[in-house]
């Protein structure tokens, strides 16, 4: 075996957390910084083309090519995971949706226990990773992230806000300002009609200092210990076995799925399931993998009556005229994800903010390209932002190339099947809307059939899927049974840190990756020793009546003064359990 050089900082993946902490710690040009990741080069059309998103998630060189285990509450089905596998992860392979989330979802970690982790802590964090094209007064237009709004030329995107807004919703018109909830455009992570990656953002600038040094190709066994301090990682490259050393901290950023598996490769895990793969116990920690989330989502399509759609892109030629022009011009159908308007409902009344997020797509297709409808057509992915059901990871074997079996738990709770429900039969009553008269055909999925509770279900059963947002198994926390206290640090151990989306006490309400980035970026400061001030006048916006009513076109009480009663009500949602009289403030 051989010793590597000693390195200040080793970090264990090279996704969307990994490539952010090489970079800003990667500032100081004194320390060593070495990245093991698994995979290679992002580098790559398909990844650069942001209309080709559907090509590396389903590409064995970029993805890790996971199923889940059969899912009780989906009749057994096993339901495809892609992870993100080479620089920049799962940023590589994503739909490049930038949602930050709702100021509430931060707000929901601190209650959770995540101490520091409220929005006046996380905003001043957005905005320094955002450029935001055009940005107001709460963005970032000079951070390493590009965001836009992509091309708006397609005129369904507009007739769905509207349609939203008809049905009694508020209008956004932007979700990643003061006011999440409502319908509006939404932004991308697209940079001069490029993917804009984690690895392009962060990792690149980083590795071109020269003292941070990057191994693909690197299958990581475990972390190395000297007691219950971590001193470095045992790793093979093409079956060579190798070591290296870090005199100050180990910092694990492999994905919710991952990082709990590389932890119970070394030791630290259910003490149990240690043993039972022959595994030597550092620390027995129970939550370990445990406490899974996800977001699941529904494909619900119409038939279109006038040919708008992006239905002709779709054929040979559509697709090789939309690559020449990005290839030439880096502008185009080509420089965009499609998804350019969506929105944040709540599903009923009681619920202080959204739980449903809505993406729009002028065309009736499966998010991985393999089911297209045979005409002009468009569909919203629909889902729930905040499941109460929760699965596991749990090693396979105790082999470092084995892969872990995944158990989402899918539709375990009750509440789950209500939101779900009110998720189509809400859908339906926007696309009813007049705005849609003009364009509205024949409901394609469910079909107009599909009327009851029963046969709702069944669909469900049949069709939902992964929104590949899996987080949460590495919970922090300052309870004894969080894996990780609010600065990432492993209980238990000296030495050990966990940064990435399985940090997350609770999924937020919309796509994962800007969250993980400023996850990451706070987390880079933490490791330093360093923080960004709490943003002032960081508005918590809510409807001011919703106790009483599932919608509103006004989105207007501030929590931001009444942070108790904003606590009970969110913990309240949060386990299902009636709101606190006190906390329902309706003005």
């Amino acid at each position: 075996m051989t010793v590597a050089d000693s390195y200040d900082y080793i970090i264990v993946g090279a996704g969307s957390a990994g490539c952010v902490l090489a970079n800003r710690l990667g500032e100081d040009r004194n320390l060593r910084i070495l990245v093991l990741e698994a995979g290679g080069s992002e580098r790559a059309v398909i990844v650069d083309m942001p209309a080709a998103l559907s090509i590396p998630m389903n590409t064995k060189r970029f993805n890790w090519g996971m199923k889940t285990e059969p899912e009780p509450g989906l009749d057994g089905r096993e339901v495809n995971l892609p992870r993100g596998k080479g620089l920049g992860g799962s940023s590589s392979i994503n739909g490049m949706c930038w949602v930050r989330g709702n100021p509430m979802d931060y707000e929901l970690w601190e209650a959770l226990g995540a101490e520091g982790w409220r929005w006046s802590n996380v905003l001043p964090y957005f905005q320094r990773l955002e450029n935001v094209e055009g940005g107001g007064p709460l963005r970032g237009t000079s951070g390493p992230v590009n965001v836009n709004k992509g091309l708006q030329r397609n005129p369904l995107y507009d007739v769905f806000v509207e349609a939203g807004v008809q049905a009694g919703y508020a209008r956004s018109a932007n979700m990643n300002e003061r006011q999440h909830e409502g319908f509006g455009p939404m932004e991308m992570n697209i940079g001069d009609g490029r993917r804009m990656s984690a690895a392009r953002a962060y990792l690149r600038p980083a590795m071109a200092r020269g003292n941070v040094h990057v191994v693909t190709g690197a299958t990581v066994d475990r972390v190395l210990f000297d007691g219950r301090r971590a001193t470095g990682i045992s790793y093979l490259v093409n079956g060579e076995a190798r070591r290296a050393a870090a005199s100050r901290e180990v910092i694990v950023s492999a994905g919710s799925i991952m990082s709990p598996v590389i932890l119970k490769r070394s030791g630290i895990g259910p003490a149990a399931e240690l043993r039972e793969h022959g595994i030597d116990v550092v620390h027995d920690a129970s939550g370990v993998g445990e406490n899974l989330m996800d977001h699941l989502e529904l494909y619900i399509q119409m038939a279109c009556t006038k040919p708008v759609t992006l239905f002709p892109t779709q054929s040979l030629w559509g697709k090789a005229k939309i690559g020449m022009e990005w290839l030439a011009t880096r502008r185009g159908l080509g420089a965009t994800n499609h998804f350019e308007s969506g929105g944040h409902i709540r599903s009923r009344a009681g619920i202080v903010y959204p739980d449903i997020q809505y993406h729009f797509l002028p065309l009736a297709i499966s998010y991985d390209g393999l089911s297209l409808a045979s005409g002009h057509g468009f569909q919203v992915h629909v889902g729930t932002k905040r499941s109460k059901s929760r699965g596991w990871v749990r090693l396979r074997d105790a082999k470092p190339d084995s892969l872990p079996r995944v158990r989402f738990n899918y539709m375990s709770h009750p509440d789950d099947w209500l939101e779900f429900r009110a998720c189509m039969r809400l859908t339906r009553e926007i696309f009813a809307q007049s705005a849609f008269a003009e364009y509205r055909g024949d409901e394609l999925a469910p079909g107009a059939q599909a009327r009851d509770d029963a046969a709702l279900d069944a669909f469900l059963k049949r069709k939902v899927e992964s929104a590949y947002h899996p987080c949460g198994t590495c919970r922090m926390g300052t309870d004894a049974a969080s894996v990780t206290l609010p600065d990432g640090r492993v209980r238990g151990v000296d030495g050990l840190r966990v940064v990435d989306s399985s940090l997350m006490p609770q999924a937020t309400a919309g796509d994962l990756n800007a969250p993980t980035l400023v996850l990451a970026e706070r987390m880079s400061d933490l490791i330093r020793g360093r923080h960004l001030p709490e943003a002032e006048g960081a508005a918590l916006l809510a409807d001011p009546h919703w106790a009483t009513r599932q919608r509103g076109p006004s989105i207007s009480r501030d929590y931001a003064s009444d942070r108790d009663a904003l606590k009970a009500a969110l913990l309240a949602n949060a386990h299902g359990e009636p709101v606190p009289d006190d906390a329902l403030l309706t003005f």
